[in-house]
């Protein structure tokens, strides 16, 4: 018997690898020598990047970037290969790296993803995705171009630094300094937000709150987004509103897209396709997937519906352990995942299944199996 183990981290307790660890010494616990294979995945959020090193066998690369206020940090990207690279934004402008109290989206810029960018494509990486969930900023992705050498001019021809404060003041933007080897690079966008630049469900309405956006801040920043869009339109005829993802990350999904014609994927799709999870799956008896919490929202580009879906195809069944069930979970039976058990097994308190969230863990694996097992007797 072949097992793939296949999870995503549970928030703030375990993560994709030490899920793989616990599901191997379960498995082999109840069904004795068996032939296990864990892959460490993630859905294009915070720690992809980690996730794709770890299945690639790859490499962190640090740099010396700036952060969201432009302050000095230490990030890294992958070297998966001679020629692909992978990196995430939360690395060099996560919303993370800003203290509560200075959350301000007019103040922060996504600058040094750009500078990360540059790196790697310095370090001569021609294939790279980038993952941009969890983002600090509302620049509409100026700092970012900047970075890579594109100008942003206010109406006195004066250079802006690309934050968000200053999309109100746009009046022109000069392509013609774009790094050489940013045009002739392919990049991948890992994105599952649909949402436009601009209006009631643009960049700023929808994320600019939780970055630190008050009421009064929105409505500056969308009257910044929009002008911005409108010297977008004027100088390239392409209207951001018309391509959904545009408003991800406050606005750099645009920036990506229009500035060095990134291919927009679901982050769940292009992290399977960097590990080749397909050629994995060849073999395979069984594949164990899970999440922290299961609801209707993880049929939306979450791991278990990438990994269910792609197990489907090959008629492979799928069982799931997850922390806990919310409203509409059953909706990703439809998305080949057959069997969902949680790794509580008590009423108990949120912070108690966390604080014990290992040992449950282990102990619920041991239930799945034991439940495969009295399957497979059936069967037999």
């Amino acid at each position: 018997m072949k097992l793939v183990f296949a999870s995503d981290s549970f928030k703030g307790t375990l993560s994709s690898e030490q899920t793989v660890e616990l599901l191997t010494k379960a498995a082999h616990e109840v069904f004795g020598p068996c032939e296990t294979f864990g892959v460490p995945v993630a859905d294009g959020g915070e720690g992809t990047t980690d996730a794709v090193i770890l299945a690639r066998k790859g490499q962190k690369i640090y740099e010396e970037v700036h952060g969201p206020l432009m302050e000095t940090v230490m990030a890294y990207y992958g070297r998966l290969s001679d020629k692909e690279a992978v990196l995430e934004m939360a690395q060099a402008s996560g919303l993370p790296m800003v203290p509560e109290e200075l959350r301000n989206p007019l103040n922060t810029t996504t600058y040094g993803t750009g500078e990360l960018v540059k790196a790697a494509l310095d370090a001569g990486y021609t294939d790279i995705s980038i993952a941009i969930g969890g983002s600090a900023t509302n620049d509409g992705g100026m700092g970012f171009a900047s970075a890579l050498g594109i100008r942003f001019l206010d109406a006195d021809g004066n250079v802006l630094e690309g934050k968000g404060s200053e999309l109100e003041k746009v009046a022109h933007i000069d392509v013609s300094g774009l790094d050489e080897k940013a045009k002739k690079a392919h990049f991948t966008v890992m994105c599952d937000v649909t949402n436009p630049l601009c209006g009631k469900d643009g960049a700023t309405f929808t994320f600019g709150k939780q970055k630190g956006g008050t009421p009064e801040i929105l409505e500056r920043l969308e009257k910044g987004m929009c002008n911005y869009r409108d010297v977008i339109i004027k100088e390239f005829g392409i209207n951001p509103d018309d391509t959904p993802g545009t408003g991800a990350a406050g606005g750099l999904g645009a920036a990506l897209k229009i500035f060095l014609n990134a291919e927009m994927k679901s982050g769940i799709e292009t992290v399977l396709d960097l590990i080749d999870f397909d050629k994995i799956l060849e073999g395979v008896d069984l594949v164990v997937t899970g999440e922290g919490r299961t609801d209707w929202q993880s049929c939306f580009g979450k791991v278990m519906q990438g990994v269910g879906d792609r197990a489907k195809k090959y008629d492979i069944p799928v069982t799931a352990l997850c922390g806990g069930l919310g409203k509409g979970y059953d909706q990703i039976y439809e998305h080949g995942i057959d069997s969902i058990m949680t790794t509580v097994d008590a009423p108990m308190p949120l912070a108690k299944a966390l604080e014990k969230a290992e040992d449950l863990y282990y102990k619920g694996a041991i239930r799945m199996f034991r439940m495969v097992r009295a399957g497979m007797r059936l069967q037999g």
